[in-house]
């Protein structure tokens, strides 16, 4: 049940506001002036805050300023009399999601509020690992380990504000129309219409006509006029999810739309202008289709200003415990359960599973395991057994597990070192180079500092090798990544030295 907070020192449209939204099931606690909403903010975490800006003592301007500053994620909604709407205008500007003139009807600030809830879900649910957004901020707040997620977040948060054409990559499931919405519902189009419609799922004949709509009696069947989806999402977003799939033909009056903004229906001499903010998808590798002559290039570069790829599941493997937190309070909150999450051992099949089906097919296993889990968490064996025979024992990495076999060293250690002041080892096809002192003309290995030595080694060229990349590093030479991290601290090692 999501919490609001009302602010307002008219007693009657306070009381009026909060029997609406308790009618519509949000938990709401009540302040008179901005000061006391602060003291609430304080001791409360709240989702929402619904606000007027002329208060005693604190006026909703001040209070705006100080709420964000001590939770940026809370979204405020600002009532504003008439005569003071340029002062809420200004407060949208600093950090208010919107604002409602008074009188207000119940009815509209109920579905502000559900709009406003449902922009941040989204953003939450594309973040995974990083479940904070401040909207109406237009410096990105999530917070998670994943830096190729943390790249993502950056772009979606830019992209929000302008009105340039996007095109989302990446594989079938990691979530390409939830960046679209997150974008779309963050951005200044946000109280318009997101439209969204899939290329590959329609016959060829008839995706000029879903597009941009037909006149009667243009073709075999058209029986009626029909706007098509450019018309009908005028002034809001447009989502072309595969847009790989559509034809050289369509691919020309695709681009005409971006370029002109305008088209025109089948069977009809008209011209019509559109509004509408395009944001296409795809999983297809345009840059080989480019070069096969089946994408137009210049569509291609008109699409991808500023371009978004989503990494798959298996190369951000440290946002999984993240995303099943996120997925395991979902459906909580669906099945009204109170599963507190998965046990070690679910938690690591999870982590060594490759997920071809992305954040699609993690989900299900989580929505899986919450149909067959009987306790308040889940088990392995509650997992789908495909997931489970997936990962075997010996893909499962124990945390105290040491990096190296200090058995394997030891056969491979070359014994005769003669009285050189360092021995040399082999392992792993690599050569790291081992401490020894001599006492009393005795040459003797110091195994701890052998030890820290083919460590430091060892991790230095997993990195090199990987491109400085933390999460492929972990995964290629098989380390876990909170070892790996722990590691990298105490031997000193910048990562960063390696990025090419």
């Amino acid at each position: 049940m999501h919490k609001v907070l009302v602010v307002d020192d008219d007693k009657v449209l306070q009381t009026s506001v909060r029997e609406a939204l308790e009618f519509h099931h949000f938990a709401v606690d009540v302040a008179d002036n901005g000061k006391e909403a602060l003291s609430a903010v304080y001791k409360t975490k709240y989702d929402l805050v619904v606000m007027d800006v002329n208060m005693p003592e604190m006026d909703g301007i001040e209070a705006l300023t100080e709420i964000k500053k001590h939770d940026p994620t809370v979204i405020v909604i600002i009532l504003t009399a008439y005569s003071n709407v340029t002062d809420a205008v200004k407060v949208v500007k600093e950090g208010a999601y919107n604002y409602l003139e008074k009188p207000i009807s119940s009815d509209n600030l109920v579905s502000l509020i559900k709009r406003a809830l449902k922009a941040r879900s989204l953003v939450e649910t594309v973040g995974f690992s990083a479940p904070v957004l401040s909207l109406g901020d237009t410096k990105n707040k999530f917070v998670g380990e994943s830096d190729v997620m943390q790249k993502v977040f950056n772009v979606i948060g830019k992209l929000a504000q302008v009105n340039t054409p996007v095109l989302i990559r990446g594989e079938s499931g990691t979530g390409k129309e939830l960046v679209a919405r997150a974008i779309h519902y963050n951005g200044p189009r946000k109280d318009e219409k997101f439209v969204t419609i899939n290329l590959a799922a329609i016959p060829e004949n008839l995706i000029e006509s879903e597009l941009f709509g037909h006149e009667k009696g243009a073709f075999t069947g058209a029986n009626e006029r029909k706007i098509g989806k450019f018309q009908f999402a005028d002034g809001g977003t447009l989502f072309l999810d595969e847009i790989g799939d559509v034809s050289s033909t369509m691919q020309v009056k695709l681009l005409r739309v971006l370029q002109e903004g305008t088209f025109t229906p089948v069977g009809s001499n008209r011209e019509i202008k559109a509004d509408v903010r395009v944001i296409a998808a795809s999983h297809k590798p345009f840059e080989k289709m480019i070069e096969e002559g089946t994408f137009r290039e210049d569509l291609f570069y008109r699409l991808n200003v500023l371009p978004v790829y989503l990494p798959p599941l298996r190369e951000r493997n440290t946002d999984i415990p993240h995303l099943v937190d996120y997925y395991v309070k979902y459906f909580n909150n669906v099945h009204n359960l109170e599963i507190s999450g998965l046990d070690d051992e679910a938690m690591k099949i999870m982590q060594g599973h490759d997920w071809p089906g992305n954040i699609r097919e993690l989900r299900n296993v989580i929505e899986h395991a919450f149909i067959i889990e009987s306790g308040d968490i889940i088990k392995a064996t509650s997992l789908p057994d495909k997931i489970r025979k997936s990962v075997t024992v010996d893909n499962i990495v124990e945390e105290s597990q040491a990096i190296i076999d200090y058995e394997e060293i030891k056969d491979s250690v070359l014994t005769d070192a003669g009285q050189d002041e360092q021995l040399i080892a082999s392992a792993q096809g690599y050569q790291f180079v081992f401490a020894t002192s001599e006492v009393d003309g005795e040459l003797r290995l110091n195994f701890s500092q052998a030890k820290d030595i083919f460590e430091k080694e060892f991790i230095i060229q997993a990195l090199k090798i990987n491109n400085g990349k933390i999460n492929q590093t972990a995964l290629k030479a098989n380390i876990p990544k909170k070892t790996l991290l722990r590691k990298i601290e105490k031997y000193e090692i910048n990562p960063k030295e390696f990025y090419k």
